[in-house]
């Protein structure tokens, strides 16, 4: 029975956005310039046999994984901004708390790079933004989606952005419809609420967490003394 292979989280990068001619070869030759490379894999459909839009590369060590985040995040494969982040990522940074905003009429020539440089400065993004796209030709849609880890930064980032141009358009930007909910938006009170609860979990926890980790140094040294 042959046994599984065992990716190194802490030295692996996800790969996101990826054109449907990005091989595992072509994957190899652009990551090594960040750094020496162990392993790569691009899934594919299991029917089609054609590549599922991701991959991952594993790196020899997790700074050379860091620095890969680094300068590879949204260059540009076959037109395609890539979306590079690391494997082993928190969930809890990534959970998503419904900060989630749409922003309309786009200009054709605003790319992901440009969102980020925009939004970015109203407060942290739970992701990358994505802007809406072609499945054949790739090119824009006319609008994207920015999430944030807080409701307060992207309110900030709707007050601040909302009727101002961008790329030469004037863009509308306002909280997004919710999948799973008929004419529902994001940014309701529950959802807030739900937020803030999270919050204050995570900061109790993060407190306790520090209260121990004082505790057990404190022991050692008087342990040593």
């Amino acid at each position: 029975m042959a046994q599984k292979y065992e990716r190194n989280q802490e030295a692996s990068v996800y790969i996101g956005n990826l054109d449907d001619r990005v091989t595992d070869e072509i994957v190899w030759e652009l990551m090594v310039q960040a750094g020496p490379v162990v392993n790569v894999h691009v899934p594919k459909d299991r029917v089609t046999q054609r590549p599922l839009g991701y991959g991952f590369c594993e790196f020899q060590s997790s700074s050379d994984a860091d620095y890969a985040v680094k300068i590879m995040n949204l260059v540009k494969l076959y037109g395609k901004p890539l979306r590079v982040n690391k494997s082993s990522v928190d969930k809890r940074m990534q959970q998503d708390v419904g900060a989630k905003l749409f922003i309309g009429n786009l200009d054709p020539e605003v790319d992901e790079k440009m969102l980020l440089d925009t939004f970015g400065v109203f407060g942290q993004m739970a992701q990358v933004p994505r802007v809406a796209r072609d499945g054949v030709s790739g090119n824009s849609r006319g609008f994207a989606f920015a999430s944030y880890t807080t409701f307060e930064a992207a309110d900030m980032a709707i007050e601040a952005m909302n009727g101002q141009y961008l790329g030469g358009k004037m863009v509308s930007v306002g909280y997004a419809f919710k999948k799973d909910a008929k004419g529902e938006r994001h940014g309701s009170a529950a959802e807030r609420l739900l937020a803030r609860e999270a919050r204050k979990n995570d900061a109790e926890a993060a407190a306790y967490s520090g209260q121990i980790q004082a505790q057990s140094q404190s022991q050692f040294q008087q342990q040593t003394w």
